[in-house]
C-alpha cells in the first residue's frame, strides 16, 4: 500500500508543487503524493516552465488549501518553507511531520532583472528538491 505524502508550503505555488511533481515522477509507484498551502497563491508559471525543462509536467496541478485534505489519512507531511513549518497544524493520528526548508525562488528572483537569471533561481531550487526527493526514504524512516 502506498504511503500518503503531502508537501506543505505557504501558498502552494512553487516549492511544494515542484516537490509533488518530482515525487510523482520519480517514485509515484511507491507514494501517493499531494501538495497544499496554508494559503492559495495559484500555480507559479516559472515553476511549471523549469519543471517542464526536465520532463516533469506540473501544469495540471492546482494550488490547494491544506483543509482540502482533511479526509485523507496522511502518513507524512513535509513542510518546505519556514512559514508553513511555523504554521503547521497538529494532525490527527500517526502523521509524521518533517521540515525541509528550501529557498523561495520568487523571492530570490527579485534580485535579478534578466529573465534567464530569474529562471536560474528556480532551476537551482528545482534541482535541490529533486536531490531531496531522490533520498526521501531516509527522511521517512520506518514510519
Amino acid at each position: 500500500m502506498k504511503k500518503n505524502i503531502l508537501f506543505l508550503c505557504t501558498g502552494n505555488s512553487c516549492r511544494s508543487q515542484m516537490a509533488e511533481g518530482w515525487l510523482r515522477h520519480l517514485k509515484g509507484d511507491q507514494f501517493e503524493v499531494f501538495s497544499a498551502g496554508i494559503e492559495k497563491h495559484g500555480l507559479n508559471p516559472h515553476a511549471v516552465k523549469v519543471m517542464a525543462e526536465v520532463g516533469v509536467d506540473i501544469s495540471t496541478q492546482r494550488s490547494q488549501l491544506l483543509s482540502e485534505f482533511n479526509d485523507i489519512d496522511l502518513d507524512h507531511v513535509i513542510t518546505v518553507c519556514g512559514h508553513a513549518h511555523e504554521s503547521c497544524p497538529v494532525f490527527p493520528g500517526d502523521t509524521q511531520i518533517t521540515h525541509v526548508g528550501f529557498d523561495d525562488p520568487p523571492k530570490l528572483a527579485l534580485a535579478f532583472s534578466d529573465e534567464s537569471d530569474k529562471l536560474g533561481c528556480y532551476r537551482r531550487v528545482r534541482d535541490e528538491i529533486r536531490d531531496f526527493v531522490m533520498g526521501i526514504e531516509k527522511v521517512l524512516g520506518d514510519h
